[in-house]
């Protein structure tokens, strides 16, 4: 959840197992479809009327949420919904964090769950997917851009699947009376030998015996 700039990666679609009497199914993350447009509506709508959570004052329409559908997937990136009960209880996805081509492997993500269906731990297990979609789509970073509500939960649940802080922006959004900061969050999927900054050692350096044990 949070202040969003505005196929699916093939996550395999396991069909849910009826519940046993008195039990809920275990949930299901799978791709978003052009039908899971109209619970995804509802879900993004409390949170842009109801809460701090996105910078957005105006629902998106169905047919909008339909149209960034179609973009995610143009790229090549995951959308997905997790399941309860044959239901939509939540959704996530990841664009591109900026337009600039330099940024192509950059995205950034955006998680939200049915306000009725919080601390099931089903963040988590959508969050991670998304990760998991984004590694498979070649992506290197990604960015959450967290609106400063007072809640930590977002920023407790990026923690946990490995997001660190790595910035504030001061009273950048006003929203129902109230200015609010952002918090970027940032996930690296880059595996140690991509990324930049004295990593590679080159052919020799170490020499004959190995690294030098020696202090400066």
């Amino acid at each position: 959840m949070h202040a969003d700039s505005d196929p699916a990666t093939a996550t395999p679609h396991v069909p849910p197992r009826p519940a046993a009497p008195g039990r809920s199914a275990a949930p299901v993350i799978r791709p978003a479809e052009p039908d899971d447009a109209f619970p995804i509506t509802a879900i993004f709508a409390h949170y842009v009327v109801s809460t701090l959570v996105t910078f957005r004052e105006e629902p998106l329409t169905t047919t909008e949420w339909r149209r960034k559908m179609a973009d995610t997937a143009a790229h090549g990136l995951p959308f997905l919904v997790v399941e309860m009960n044959g239901a939509v209880a939540g959704f996530a996805y990841a664009g591109p964090w900026r337009p600039q081509p330099a940024y192509r492997h950059t995205v950034e993500n955006s998680i939200y769950l049915a306000p009725d269906r919080t601390g099931l731990g089903l963040g988590r297990a959508l969050l991670t997917a998304l990760v998991e979609g984004c590694e498979r789509a070649g992506v290197r970073q990604i960015v959450a851009v967290i609106a400063d509500s007072g809640s930590d939960a977002s920023p407790a649940l990026h923690r946990r699947l490995g997001f660190t802080e790595a910035g504030r922006l001061r009273a950048v959004g006003h929203k129902h009376g109230r200015w609010l900061d952002t918090v970027l969050m940032q996930r690296d999927l880059a595996t140690i030998a991509e990324r930049p900054g004295g990593l590679t050692v080159p052919e020799g350096a170490l020499g004959p015996e190995g690294p030098s044990t020696e202090h400066h």
